[in-house]
Order: C-alpha cells, then sequence, then structure tokens
C-alpha cells in the first residue's frame, strides 16, 4: 500500500470488476448506499478510445455525510466517498481511494467529525478476505 498526495493505492488479488464487485456486496451488507459504479473503460470505448479496465464506485450514508457537509460545506466536493480499481500497464490491479487524514487536513475536520470517513481499510480488508 502506499499513499501519494493523499490517494491512497493498494493493490487487489482480483480484477477490476471483481474487486469492484467484491466491495459493493460488503456495502450493500452493511446498508451503506451505492450511489453510482462508472465502468470508465467502457465510456472511454463508447467515443472510440481505449483504456485499461477502471471502475470508479460512489457510496456512503447521508447520515455519515451529513454532519460533515454541515461543519465544511465543501467536502461535498468530496462526497459521496469514492474507490477506483483500475489496471496497470504490467496487469496489475489496484484500489485507490481519498486518505480520510488528508481529507481531515484539507477541510480542518475535527477527529469525531473524521470517523464518519475514516472506513475505507476495514472495508477493503473484509471484501479481500
Amino acid at each position: 500500500m502506499n499513499t501519494t498526495n493523499g490517494i491512497v493505492s493498494q493493490p487487489s488479488p482480483y480484477s477490476v470488476t471483481e474487486t469492484i464487485d467484491r466491495l459493493a456486496t460488503i456495502l450493500q451488507a452493511k446498508g451503506i448506499t451505492i450511489f453510482a459504479r462508472i465502468d470508465q473503460q467502457v465510456e472511454a470505448e463508447k467515443v472510440g478510445l481505449n483504456l485499461r479496465p477502471t471502475q470508479l464506485l460512489l457510496f456512503g450514508s447521508p447520515k455519515a455525510g451529513t454532519p460533515l457537509m454541515v461543519a465544511e460545506p465543501t467536502i461535498a466536493l468530496d462526497l459521496p466517498l469514492k474507490v477506483l480499481a483500475w489496471e496497470a500497464a504490467d496487469g496489475k490491479v489496484w484500489l485507490s481511494y481519498n486518505d480520510a487524514h488528508y481529507s481531515q487536513q484539507r477541510f480542518s475536520l475535527s477527529d469525531e467529525l473524521v470517523k464518519h470517513i475514516d472506513v475505507m481499510a476495514p472495508l477493503i480488508h473484509q471484501a479481500f478476505l
């Protein structure tokens, strides 16, 4: 796992599609809303361009996100939460997301508020079991 510019990236042992499928299953089991799933490779193909497998999942909970937006309205730029599964040129699949502590600094969030968005590591751990 590595973190660059507030983005955490970790390798996935699964394909892009299976990585997102597994994470979506965990989110649904926890009652977390999936707002959108965007297959960016398919969208690129629609306009005649090539892109390695790349999928973006947008998810969250208004119950968790609303207090953050009340405290700092501009955090809505980063909400709902997003996770990106993508295939690198070497065929390795990665899962990337915004580091909650980077967001904490960026939006001057309290420790109490950042707990609402510091959920990625445990969700990914469950999805990769």
